[in-house]
């Protein structure tokens, strides 16, 4: 039975291996646009803003997210049950007191952020609190909190902002190909040909970061939750309700969208789509997670 750090040591290895991973990836193509004018300053900024982004994106990533999500900090007084149950849960599962956040948005979602325990954030929206009972809220406090105890938040929160700066390079090396000059592309075709391809693949790139971040992680810290509350069948109809409301978040984005306990662009989709939508989804379908979790209750 998987525990609440089964997962540490190998998630904050990973996180390391993406870090640097992205670190060649950008100072490749920087290496690349550099040959291409025939400027080396090119390649140096680029290596530095590849090692900048690495470290920032480890200490600073958690206020970016909070900041794209519009996550507003709340107090025991502004609301008392549920930062009851992340405190009471925090206590359980042997945590620090992560701080409270809440997203102002109608569509029900929760997520957690911040690169370690002591650092940690748990944030729902207005609309999760709306549906909810007491129950199914503890059930999907538990899930978040199990990603700060397997430390999935720092990876996941990590490929936020590498991601991100993935596509911005790709929007470089686009600018840089299209504006380059005639006499650039006469004097490398070759480095044309591995910049078009590049411009192909560095958003596939971004997007694979983020499948790379396996769907198990969910599936852990759903069974996780489960065990801190003693009562699968919350988080279970918590999820239920989550994905039949079936409503698209205000501020989603693709590049957070990994880091919810569900699909914040999440529609009802139907037979086939639905089968090959999945493939490129950052969470496992709901039913599944559903269907595991009631397993448990038996």
């Amino acid at each position: 039975m998987a525990t609440l750090y089964t997962q540490q040591s190998n998630n904050i290895l990973k996180t390391f291996v993406l870090m640097s991973a992205f670190a060649i990836m950008v100072i490749a193509v920087c290496y690349f646009i550099a040959v291409y004018f025939g400027n080396p300053i090119i390649l140096y900024i680029g290596a530095g803003l590849a090692i900048v982004s690495s470290f920032g994106s480890y200490w600073y990533s958690d206020k970016l997210v909070l900041r794209m999500t519009n996550a507003k900090p709340v107090t025991k007084e502004q609301a008392p049950e549920l930062y009851n149950i992340v405190e009471n849960l925090s206590i359980t599962a042997g945590l620090p007191m992560p701080r409270v956040f809440i997203v102002q948005d109608s569509a029900p979602n929760a997520f957690a952020t911040g690169r370690d325990p002591e650092h940690a954030v748990v944030a729902v929206t207005s609309g999760l609190l709306e549906i909810l009972d007491r129950n199914e809220l503890e059930g999907v406090v538990a899930h978040e909190l199990a990603h700060v105890g397997n430390r999935d938040m720092l990876v996941m929160t990590v490929a936020v902002v590498l991601a991100g700066f993935i596509a911005i390079v790709a929007d470089i090396l686009t600018r840089s190909l299209i504006f380059g000059g005639n006499n650039n592309r006469d004097r490398h075709p070759a480095f044309l040909i591995i910049g078009v391809i590049g411009i192909i693949l560095a958003p596939i790139a971004a997007k694979m970061i983020q499948l790379a971040i396996s769907r198990k992680r969910e599936y852990l810290a759903d069974a996780t939750g489960a065990l801190l509350t003693r009562y699968p069948e919350g988080l279970a109809s918590a999820l239920e309700k989550i994905s039949g409301r079936a409503q698209p978040m205000k501020k989603a984005s693709h590049a957070t969208a990994h880091l919810f306990i569900s699909d914040p662009f999440q529609e009802k989709e139907q037979g086939i789509m639905k089968k090959i939508g999945g493939l490129f989804q950052t969470h496992p379908p709901a039913s599944d997670r559903i269907a595991k979790l009631r397993e448990m209750s038996r």
